[in-house]
């Protein structure tokens, strides 16, 4: 097994013992729930050609994924949730240890969320991450990606439960969200590669994005 899933895995046990099970069965159906809707089914996938954006970094500058990939032979984006959930927090570290590979390779990192610039800034320092974390405020380009849904209104008062704020880190009252994904872009601005899930819990191991990077350069 990689190394992300196994870091997932290790998550998932600890987690098990800590959380009561109502309350783990309200957040599976909940996330069966969103499975069934297939809302995937209609976002960007291979072949398509990637929509532009220009978002603020971490410090309130914005940056663009056209300029980005005419400086670089590809762009991986990925979509989070943002600074709260523990799984985006994984996959932010285990794409840190790829991102020098994916420099020598031509390829920027770039990570998106609906999260204010300074609670990008958080996840920026709190995981170490030497890529770019650009803010994506009311979710308007996860929008356009098709990966958009609203937050169970059961799974509400069980985050706030945990501590999780969504309504303050992202300003914004909606509770919508990104799904899961994980792009590669080259250079003609054709998505190359596509990864998404409504469960929440998977994500794309690093190494399929290297791999799929040195099949195309």
């Amino acid at each position: 097994m990689s190394r992300l899933l196994d870091e997932i895995k290790n998550y998932q046990e600890g987690f098990r013992k800590k959380v009561p099970v109502e309350v783990q069965e309200v957040m599976l159906q909940a996330t069966k729930k969103l499975e069934n809707t297939r809302i995937s089914k209609n976002s960007l996938k291979i072949g398509d050609v990637a929509k532009d954006f220009k978002l603020p970094n971490a410090l309130n500058n914005d940056v663009s994924l056209y300029d980005t990939l005419e400086e670089n032979e590809f762009v991986v984006v990925n979509f989070y949730r943002g600074l709260w959930c523990p799984y985006c927090n994984l996959e932010l570290k285990a794409l840190q240890n790829i991102n020098e590979e994916l420099n020598n390779l031509g390829a920027k990192l770039i990570a998106v969320s609906p999260q204010t610039p300074d609670a990008s800034l958080s996840t920026k320092e709190k995981n170490e991450l030497a890529f770019e974390v650009l803010s994506d405020s009311y979710n308007k380009v996860a929008k356009e990606y098709g990966l958009v849904f609203s937050l169970d209104e059961e799974l509400r008062p069980i985050y706030a439960s945990f501590g999780i704020d969504i309504v303050g880190l992202n300003q914004e009252e909606s509770f919508e969200l990104p799904m899961p994904a994980t792009y590669v872009i080259n250079k003609k601005k054709e998505i190359i590669f596509s990864f998404i899930d409504e469960d929440y819990t998977k994500r794309c191991e690093p190494q399929e994005i290297l791999d799929i990077i040195r099949k195309n350069s």
